[in-house]
Formats: structure tokens, sequence, C-alpha cells
């Protein structure tokens, strides 16, 4: 591992500006520069000496080949792989890389996830390089970030519709402040967030089926002692662990990937990354390579890396907290209290604002981080509800109410942190925010950001911000044009914007949620103020297609309708084949590992009753046996349970599998399938507690969730 302080190596194998500084001509290198930072079209003519530049430090780091680096509708990234060679005309090979192979790529677009815009006998696709995500080299390998579009145009990846959401809400919130900062040239979407992970020994992995096949354990008792104690949180990192995070930050780090924190999470076994933060499509395209980084890294280190977000049924899930903000060549647009009484009415307008954004499609939002996987983590053990609403804070919640009631300029003269000082001598007085935490909300404001808790921890960051963006972009355009009108009507700026600002105060009040988002009385209340309380994951997904939805990124120009409604078959699609796999899964180690032990094991108990018989007297051995007698017994109905549970599970998936609508299949395999394995789980659990431990053949919890 480099000895060199982190500075040093940072960015090693990127061609970021320093390489390209560099390798490119000043000229090239000037109009690169003006692409990313003022996002002017990239000029196809500089993309030879680009490529060139690219190919030198790439060959002086080992690389041989090159690939488009994108990202499906599979959750996951995808990379063909090509050599840097082509004929010499002369019987020989040379090493040559162009700009036209820098530019764009014609993958084969058949098998992946499509929704239906392309049929599987029409291949073409197109990937198309992202000159604001730098290049960088995995092994020997140049990588170039690209989008992913269909011959037609569709974006069939979750860049094109993020960079679309970035560039409305960056647009959006640059009009807004032209009411305040007249010297403001660009508003910056930034993105930083917290990777939790499990890791569990590679060998016990192994012996684990369930989790090899659907990274979660779909069957385990609790073990006796799990998270209670409230001692692994913030605990003493194990020593293994260290090892393996020691390696992953050094190689994060020379990918470019501002690596910062690290600790353990709740549960046992449960560990946390998080980052600088950044740029949101380049944080997005970090953490994507992180996810990929972090399974092969594990594996070095006799670890697996796991990433659904609830691998242990009884302990904390895993999340992606997303903390999202804007800001400006000049400063953070949510950060507050200012210097002054405007800088704090900016402050409330963009608060207010993405309360607006996150009010109105709150549905929509919750859709964003929905899957087969969240479903499990969402309102168990921690993690926020399956229910939107937002956190603020006593502060800011106080200067709404306030703003409410009064337009009084009084109400923006806002006090900075607070000083605590404790009966300590030799403790300094302590800063306290101005805002509390609550872990139990899924959109937070937490000081100069908002907290997305909600995000499942395997999924794409881009989902949720797509939405996130979208939703505040729109919000920021409505503000803009009723804000404008009054102004037109002969009503002066401040007035108008504190008119409109409390107007937006009162219409967003129902997402606004101090209190326990766990508790049933919220899921009533939620209900009560309109807000979505739906917990079935697929009929969560129509909320893509909500007319006010299709409306939204249209007029943003983020996605088309005929975009979202392919999206969402691929959502269906996945929940079904998730579910599905989880219950073929389910129903082997049920019939051919679960029974054939506890038959096993019951036969030693019958045959122990059977013997103490031959030996002692029939009044005598009654009392003897009961407690076998009880067991077998017991045995013997959880079995048929088992069995039962079995043959409905198979029906029922077979019932599903022929309905030809797949938003309708993917409800029947909410409704009638996977309840039907909960069923079993239970079942199986018991039964682990009655079997001779020696005679388990799958590793209990115990065993998985803490390293040795």
């Amino acid at each position: 591992m480099p000895k060199e302080r982190p500075s040093e190596y940072f960015g090693k194998y990127v061609f970021n500006r320093q390489k390209m500084y560099k390798y490119l001509p000043s000229k090239v290198y000037d109009q690169m520069v003006n692409v990313i930072d003022n996002g002017v079209p990239l000029d196809r003519s500089i993309a030879d000496a680009v490529a060139a530049g690219m190919k030198q430090w790439a060959e002086e780091n080992g690389v041989t080949h090159y690939t488009h680096w994108f990202q499906p509708l599979t959750e996951g990234t995808a990379e063909k792989h090509d050599a840097f060679i082509e004929h010499d005309q002369k019987g020989g090979m040379i090493e040559q890389f162009e700009g036209k192979l820098l530019m764009q790529q014609e993958p084969d677009a058949s098998s992946f996830p499509s929704g239906g815009i392309r049929a599987t006998f029409e291949a073409r696709g197109y990937s198309a390089w992202d000159p604001t995500s730098p290049v960088f080299i995995i092994d020997d390998t140049l990588c170039i970030p690209t989008v992913f579009i269909s011959y037609t145009g569709e974006a069939l990846d979750y860049k094109a519709p993020v960079l679309r959401a970035i560039s409305a809400v960056s647009k959006a919130a640059k009009e807004v402040c032209g009411y305040f900062y007249s010297d403001v040239k660009k508003v910056i979407a930034n993105l930083g967030w917290e990777q939790e992970y499990f890791l569990v020994d590679e060998d016990l992995y192994a012996a684990r089926p369930d989790l090899l096949m659907t990274g979660r354990t779909l069957m385990g008792h609790d073990s006796a002692r799990n998270q209670q104690m409230d001692d692994h949180y913030f605990g003493t990192i194990p020593e293994r662990v260290v090892q393996f995070m020691k390696e992953l930050e050094i190689r994060a780090l020379e990918l470019g990937i501002p690596c910062k924190t690290r600790h353990n999470e709740v549960a046992p076994n449960q560990f946390e990354f998080a980052p600088i933060y950044e740029e949101m499509n380049l944080a997005i395209d970090h953490n994507m390579l992180l996810m990929s980084l972090m399974k092969r890294v594990a594996r070095k280190h006799g670890f697996r890396c796991l990433l659904h977000e609830k691998p242990f049924a009884g302990v904390n899930g895993s999340g992606k907290h997303n903390n999202w903000s804007l800001s400006t060549d000049t400063g953070v647009l949510l950060h507050g209290p200012g210097k002054t009484p405007m800088d704090n009415l900016r402050f409330t307008v963009f608060v207010v604002e993405t309360l607006m954004g996150v009010y109105k499609h709150n549905g929509l939002l919750k859709a964003s981080i929905m899957s087969a996987t969240n479903a499990h983590r969402l309102g168990a053990n921690e993690a926020p509800p399956a229910i939107i609403s937002s956190f603020l804070g006593k502060q800011v919640s106080d200067l709404l109410e306030a703003l409410e009631k009064s337009d009084s300029t009084d109400v923006f003269n806002l006090d900075g942190k607070q000083s605590l000082k404790l009966d300590i001598p030799v403790i300094p007085e302590l800063m306290i925010d101005n805002t509390d935490r609550n872990r139990t909300s899924p959109f937070a404001f937490t000081g100069n950001r908002f907290e997305f808790r909600a995000v499942g921890s395997e999924a794409n960051c881009a989902s949720a911000m797509i939405a996130l963006n979208t939703a505040v972009a729109e919000a920021l355009t409505n503000f803009k044009r009723r804000v404008d009108k009054l102004i037109e009507g002969g009503m002066e700026k401040y007035g108008a914007i504190v008119k409109v600002l409390r107007e937006d105060i009162v219409t967003c009040k129902p997402i606004h949620f101090e209190g326990n988002g766990y508790s049933d009385e919220w899921r009533e209340e939620a209900e009560r103020r309109g807000l979505d309380v739906e917990t079935s994951c697929p009929l969560i997904f129509d909320r893509y297609l909500d007319p006010e939805s299709i409306k939204m990124f249209e007029d943003m120009d983020v996605m088309k309708e005929y975009e979202l409604e392919a999206r969402n078959e691929v959502k269906w699609e996945t929940y079904v084949k998730k579910i599905q796999i989880e219950g073929r899964v389910l129903g082997d180690l049920s019939l051919n590992h679960i029974i054939p032990t506890v038959t096993r094991y019951q036969t030693e108990l019958v045959t122990n009753v059977e013997n103490m018989y031959k030996i002692f007297g029939k009044e005598e051995v009654e009392n003897l046996t009961k407690h076998n007698k009880d067991i077998i017994r017991e045995i013997a109905q959880r079995i048929e349970a088992i069995e039962a549970g079995v043959n409905t599970l198979v029906s029922n998936r077979k019932v599903a599998n022929r309905i030809e609508s797949i938003r309708e299949r993917a409800i029947a395999y909410h409704d009638t399938v996977a309840p039907v394995m909960e069923d079993i789980r239970y079942e199986i659990d018991k039964l682990e507690l009655l079997v001779s431990d020696e005679m388990w053949t799958l590793p209990k919890y115990r065993e998985l969730l803490f390293i040795r």
C-alpha cells in the first residue's frame, strides 16, 4: 500500500485537470475546461487531440484496453472492453485510439432493460462520452463515463436523465438567485452520499445459498445477541475490517473518490463509508464505482460485501443517505442563517421551495427510492418510514411559523450557532447547530442541506436525484413565475417574494413533521394530511405515471411520458424477478436442506424414544420421553406447514406468471407470493431453535453477524 500522504496519490488513475494540462495542447485544454465549467457543447474537432492525450497517459500506466462505462437500468454498471489495436495494413498491428472511439460507441442494446422502447431484435444503441465526469483507469482498462441511449434517442440509462434534471434545477435556481445576487453565474447541485454495508466471512457466505443467490437471508432466527447492547455503533473497528477499509480508501482515493469517513454502523458487521461532497453527476458516478470496488476489495480480505438493504432480519438495514444541497459560485443557497435579512430571505425561499417540490410530489419521491429490496428496510430498525415527510428543526420551524403569521422583516434576523458551556473546566464551549436531527425523518434539514435518508444502499443515487431535482426545479420555476407576475403588477420585489413565500409555507405545511415517524398515530395523521401512505411496492411505482408527475418531467425537459412508462415496465419486471428468484431459492432450501435436516433429527429423537421403551417401564418412559415426543410432534407439524407453504408458493407463482400485464403480475407477486414466503420463514426459524446445532446445515445469525 502507498506510504505517501493521500493528497499525493489522490486522482492517480483519473484523467483530471492536472493530467489534461500535461497531456493536451493548451488550446484543447482551455476548450475542455470551458465544457466542464460552463456547460458549452463539446466541439468534436478536438476529439482526436483529447483521445491522443488520454491514450498517451493511459499507456504510461500500463493500459491496453478502453471501455465506455455506463449505467443501464439494472442498478449496476456495464462495460465492453476493446484493445488499443488496429491493422497497420502491412500485416501487423498498431496501437490506436481515435476521437471517434472516445466520443461514441455502439454497444448492443437488445439485452439491457428498455421497458419496451426497444424490441429484442432492435439491437442498436449508442453510448456517448460525458466529458464532465473524468475518465479513469481500472486495472489495464481506460474507463470512459458515458450516457446510453437507444437508436431513436430515448435514454436507456440513469445518467442521461440525471444530467437533464441537474440542468433543470440549476437553471431554475439561477433565475431565482437573480432576486438576491446579480453576480451568480451558475448553480451547482451537490450530493454527499453515505454508503452503508455489511461484511460477512466469505466461507460462511458460500454456505448460505440464499445470500449467494438473493443477497439476503431468507431464513434465520435472531441471534441471542445482536444490536440490543448499542455497543457496535461507532465502536472499535475490527482489525480485519480496518485492513479492508484501508485498502478500499487507498483504491478510492487513487480513483478520485474523496473518501472522508469510516465507522461501525448500528448492526453487528455493518459499516459506513462516506466521501466529501461533490458535484452531483460526479458523486453518482463515484458511488457506482465505489460499490463495485467494495465488492472486489472485500474478497481480497476474505469477506463478502453485502449491499442489500436488509440482508438480516431483526437488525438495522442499510441505507444510502443522500445529502443534497444547492450552491453557487459564491456560496451555499441552503446555508443559513446569513449576515443580513436578505441573505436569510434567500435561505428561506430555497428551503420552502424545496419543501414545495417534496410536498407536491411526495408519492413520486417515495417511488424513486422504492424497490423489492428497500421495502424490507423502510420503517424497521431505525430506517425512515415509507411516508415522505420533512423534519426542519426548531429554528427553521419557528421561522416559517413566524413568517406565515407576520410579514415583519424581523423574522429574518436569525441567530447563528449558539454556544453551550459545560460545567467542566477543561472542556471548551461547544457550538450548537441550529437544528437537531430526527432519525425517523425520510427528508430532514440538517443545517445547510437536506438529507434524503430513505434511499436504499444498493440503489443508484440517480433514481432519487432525478425525482428530487426535477421536483425542486418545478417548484422554483413556479415560484419565480408568480413573483414576477406580482412585480409586473406593480408590487415591489421584496413584498412580492414574501407574499408568494407565505402562500407556499401554508401550502406545503402537511409535509412538515417533527415527531416520531414510526408511530401508528403518524400514519393516521399523514393520511389525514393527504400524504401518500401506500406501502405496496408495485402500486407505489404508479406515482411515476400520475398526470402531475408526467407534466413535471415533460415541462422540465427531463423525460417524456413514454420514457416514464418504459421505466415503470422495467421497475415492475425487476420486482417480479427478484421475488420470483427468492421464492425459488426458498422452496429449494426448504425441500432440499431444511426438511431433510429436520427429518434426520426427528428420526434420532424417535430412535431415542423407542430405545427408552426397551430399557424402562411404560410409566417411567412416559415421563422421561415427554419432551422428545413434544419436539417430534412439533417438527412434524412444522414440516407439514412448510410443505404446504411451498406448494402454495409454487401454485401462486404459476398463477401470477400467467398474468399478461407486468403491473398486475407484480401486484400478484406482492399480494400472493411474498406473504407466503414470510409464513414459510416463520416455520423454518422455529425449527432452527429445535434442531441440534451440529445437524443444522446453514450458518446461523450468531455466526454470520460477528466477525472473528
